[in-house]
């Protein structure tokens, strides 16, 4: 580590976990940063505590804990596709240690919305579904549908867990704790059109107060442009 070494934050989005970083996390710590890439509960290697008693305040408290057990400051936090709703939950309570944010093509919430509302059909009916039969999640679509480059399709598609059901259906309290980060970054995936990020990019877009980018893949950034990603995140943290 060096005196200009930087924290970062990476959370990745439904039916993911932490292991969808592991490219991105091991580039940024060979350049000397700190990096943390917490799976949220019920999700990757913790899809044994899948139930339906998760929902969205059990992921905001992960990334909150994980700030806060660390000590953690100076954050540079990295939402990536859902996790835009849980990252926004937890600046509410982590707004001093907090100091740039980057939405990875992620939702940008407001006051009182919850993700089903704003979730792609596939996502929105597995979701109802799901708690029509009483089931913990709602089951991961194939790695093609997002684009995944020909090459690791197979790899993330045998990592892949079912979205705990509870996250999609409470709604979100905030206070507007995310937009007074000092510094805000919105990437957007171009070759992944999903209407509710494209909202958010062009939201960002008109806010002086983002910075916006458009990354050249699907919408795995983190698995298919790697590289790109990380020159995008030494940029702006």
């Amino acid at each position: 580590m060096n005196d200009s070494s930087k924290t970062f934050v990476l959370v990745h989005g439904a039916w993911h976990g932490g292991w969808c970083w592991r490219r991105v996390s091991d580039l940024l710590e060979r350049h000397g940063h700190k990096v943390f890439a917490p799976t949220l509960t019920g999700l990757g290697e913790r899809s044994h505590l899948l139930s339906k008693d998760i929902n969205l305040d059990t992921h905001i408290a992960d990334i909150v804990n994980l700030i806060e057990w660390e000590d953690l400051d100076g954050v540079c936090l990295v939402p990536h596709s859902y996790a835009g709703w849980p990252t926004s939950g937890a600046i509410e309570k982590t707004l001093e240690r907090i100091s740039s944010i980057v939405f990875l093509y992620a939702s940008l919430p407001d006051d009182g919305q919850k993700a089903a509302d704003f979730a792609s059909e596939f996502t929105r009916k597995g979701t109802l579904d799901a708690i029509a039969k009483g089931e913990r999640g709602c089951p991961a679509p194939p790695a093609a549908a997002f684009h995944v480059n020909d090459k690791d399709r197979a790899w993330v598609d045998s990592k892949l867990t079912a979205q705990p059901v509870g996250v999609m259906m409470q709604p979100i309290r905030l206070t507007g704790a995310r937009e007074r980060v000092a510094k805000k970054t919105y990437i957007r995936a171009a070759l992944f059109p999903q209407p509710a990020f494209d909202k958010a990019y062009a939201r960002t877009k008109a806010d002086p107060s983002w910075r916006t980018y458009e990354a050249p893949g699907g919408h795995d950034v983190m698995v298919d442009q790697p590289e790109w990603l990380v020159d995008i995140l030494l940029q702006v943290a």
